[in-house]
Order: structure tokens, then C-alpha cells, then sequence
């Protein structure tokens, strides 16, 4: 299985052994995983801020009250595929056992559902201690990986177990740990998401509510599961996944030229787009007065997946969505998929506005001869994944 393109936090605990971890760090980009460092207070004393930032290629943060907004442990945790702790101190073994979270590294260990690697590394009579011993035992109970320290020579001229392994033992452990869903690997996806908006004026347009969340968590997940991921988004405010490469637009045509020129390459076409369906025939450069907005002549903007459909190559995966409201939902979804020559849709009930916007999702998944497929009820990030699972099939890929 292929760790290339996977997202790894690399912390880094208050040991002296902390400048080992920048040829850990090496080693692991060698073999294709994506870094983020994440250090303690402590362990700058002995390698510092710019050295991790310079070899990592990525901003370094140890501070929980930094970019506070962002919500560092959280948006950190959730696209970490496994977190690694390179030196791991007595100190934080303590913390981690008992679930103690009081800096940004300890946080994300909380938070964070993947799996966790650590790395002892301590003077001997600290390891042999008999708090260590017991939070090890808690620690490997719990699901985590104790890499065992070396034997060798230690600050200052003492002698015994507890030194930092060598690199090679690390490497070849965290590859025989890892069990990351790779099954995207080599493997181009396509993803529109967000609303259109067509220009009334420099002030006005004509949009809708999407909020482009579900778009951002398919690509999150493919991402993750080792595909080259293009986002074609519009007026999306969610933060954009890393490792995804993403192409802002604003209208219906402007999506439909981005798509076109991406759609050629791609294995598989998720269309979460809500796209505008008409547009003003005429826009006005300025901002037109209240007493002159009377009424607004419109024109169809082009079908998109209509036409991306008529492009299809043999072996393309094509999922679309549909928001609609009412009893007619799942109607209007059958004649959408077999209309447009859709593998598989999602269609939910955005009545009253409900769904867009928020995390959770509830809707059908309605398969390529209109039966019902799947009922989900659960958050959006869940649903990608699911309906990632069934293009897998549908492209014909094993399972990991």
C-alpha cells in the first residue's frame, strides 16, 4: 500500500533527542507523506520554530491560542491520516494516558480519530519508572503504537534503554502500523461544488444557498484515500483541503469552461455543484437604482452535466445531486440521473432551507437503473466516503 500524498503530524516532545526528529522528518517526506510539524514549548529550546517551517515546507504552530479562528486542533485533527510523536517524553506519556490537553500537540492527540504513533525517548531510570511502565500499558490498550526506545548511550554518559531509535526501526514500523485507505491511489477525481452566481448588477445576482460543504468533503476525503483531487468551486467559503488543487469561479459558464478542461483527465465526476439555472440576459455595469428594478429578463444557462455527460469516455464515473423539496424528490432525482446518463445521484428534501449549510445530511442514494440504493442520515464527511465506496466499485478497484 502506497503512503504517498497522506497528511502526517509530526509532534515533537521536550527532549534533548527533538533534533533527531528533523532527519525523521527527511525520511518520512522520502517516502511521500505530507508533514505538518506540530512541537511543544519545551521541545523549542532545543530545535527551533524556523527549523521545522524550513525542512517541513509548512507554517509550525505550538501555541493552542494561535489563529484561534482556524480552530488549529480541530481543522489539524481532521485531515491528519496518523499523528506521529518523535521524541515522546515521559511528560507527555503522563498526559496522554490521562487525557490532559493543555497545549496544541496534547489537544489534537484528543481530538484527532487516526492512528497514533509514539516515540519514547528518556533517560533509562525515567522509562523504567513505574508510572512510565503503567502509562505505556494504558497507552497501547487504548490503540497506540509505543515504538521501543534503543539501547545505547545517553546525555551525559549513562548507559542503558531509552535512547531515540534509529530511523530506519521508525520507518519501517510506521509502515507496518498504518492502515490508511489508499484505494484512490493514482486516480484523477473531479469535484464541482458551491452556488453560481449570475451578475444583476455590480450589487445584485441571482444564487442560491449552497454553501459548497459537501463538495469540500468529498475532495477532503479523496484526498485522503490517495486520489488528484480538482475542486471547481463557486463562492465557497469553507477552507480548502491540502493536497487538493482548487479553481475558483463565480458564474454557471465560468464553472462549465473550468470543468471542460479538467473533465478529460478525471476517472470520476461528482457534480455537487447547486448551479444557477438562469441568468439576466442583459447585467449592468452599475448598480441600477430601486426605481428602475422592475423586472429582470432571464436566459437558461447551460446544462452542465448535460453537456459533460455527452463528453463521457467508457470507464467515467459521473454522480450528481439533487436538491429538491416536496414529495416529488425522488421523481425529480430518477429523470435527473437517467436524463443526464448518471452513474449514481444523491438526492435530499431541501425544504424550509434545511441541509444547506450545515455539517449533517439525509437523503437517497439512487443507483444507475433508478432503484433505491441507500438511506444515509449522518454528516457530510461520512457521506463522501460512502458515495467514494461506490465509484471504487463502479471503476472496478479491489478493496484495500
Amino acid at each position: 500500500m502506497s503512503l504517498k500524498g497522506r497528511e502526517i503530524i509530526l509532534g515533537v516532545g521536550g527532549g534533548i533527542s527533538a533534533y533527531k526528529s528533523a532527519e525523521l522528518l527527511r525520511r518520512l517526506q522520502d517516502i511521500g507523506l505530507l508533514i505538518t510539524v506540530v512541537p511543544t514549548a519545551a521541545s523549542l529550546n532545543f530545535v527551533g520554530k524556523a527549523t521545522w517551517e524550513a525542512l517541513s515546507g509548512r507554517e509550525v504552530s505550538s501555541d493552542l491560542w494561535e489563529n484561534t479562528k482556524t480552530v488549529p486542533h480541530i481543522s489539524l485533527a481532521k485531515r491528519a491520516n496518523a499523528i506521529i510523536i518523535a521524541p515522546t517524553t515521559a511528560d507527555l506519556l503522563s498526559k496522554l494516558a490521562n487525557g490532559n490537553c493543555d497545549d496544541l500537540l496534547t489537544n489534537l492527540v484528543v481530538a484527532a480519530e487516526c492512528p497514533k504513533i509514539l516515540v519514547p525517548a528518556m533517560h533509562p531510570e525515567m522509562w523504567s519508572n513505574s508510572a512510565t511502565v503503567s502509562n505505556v500499558s494504558t497507552l497501547r490498550e487504548r490503540g497506540f503504537l509505543i515504538i521501543e526506545p534503543d539501547e545505547g548511550r545517553m546525555t551525559g554518559g549513562d548507559y542503558g534503554i531509552g535512547r531515540y531509535p534509529e530511523i530506519s526501526k521508525i520507518i519501517e514500523e510506521v509502515n507496518n502500523f498504518l492502515d490508511i485507505n489508499s484505494d484512490f491511489q493514482g486516480k484523477s477525481i473531479l469535484i464541482s461544488a458551491g452556488g453560481t452566481r449570475e451578475a444583476i448588477d455590480p450589487v445584485r445576482f441571482i444564487g442560491n444557498k449552497s454553501s459548497g460543504k459537501q463538495g469540500v468533503a468529498i475532495a477532503e476525503a479523496a484526498a485522503k484515500r490517495g486520489a488528484k483531487v480538482v475542486l471547481v468551486g463557486a463562492n465557497i467559503s469553507t477552507e480548502i483541503p491540502l493536497g487538493v488543487t482548487y479553481v475558483p469561479v463565480t458564474s454557471t459558464s465560468e464553472m462549465l469552461t473550468a470543468l471542460k478542461q479538467e473533465f478529460d483527465k478525471c476517472d470520476a465526476l461528482f457534480m455537487a455543484a447547486a448551479v444557477a439555472d438562469a441568468r439576466p440576459i442583459d447585467s449592468s455595469e452599475t448598480k441600477i437604482g430601486k426605481d428602475s428594478f422592475q423586472n429582470i429578463a432571464l436566459e437558461k444557462n447551460p446544462d452542465i452535466l448535460k453537456e459533460l455527460s455527452q463528453m463521457k469516455k467508457p470507464g467515467q464515473v459521473l454522480v450528481g445531486f439533487s436538491a429538491e423539496t416536496g414529495d416529488s424528490t425522488q421523481v425529480a432525482a430518477v429523470n435527473k440521473l437517467k436524463n443526464k446518463g448518471l452513474n449514481l445521484i444523491y438526492t435530499n428534501d431541501v425544504s424550509s432551507g434545511k441541509i444547506f449549510g450545515e455539517d449533517k445530511t439525509e437523503g437517497w442514494i439512487i443507483g444507475e437503473d433508478g432503484s433505491k440504493e441507500q438511506f444515509l442520515s449522518g454528516t457530510k464527511a461520512t457521506l463522501a466516503n460512502l458515495l467514494l465506496d461506490k465509484v471504487r466499485d463502479k471503476l472496478g478497484y479491489p478493496r484495500e
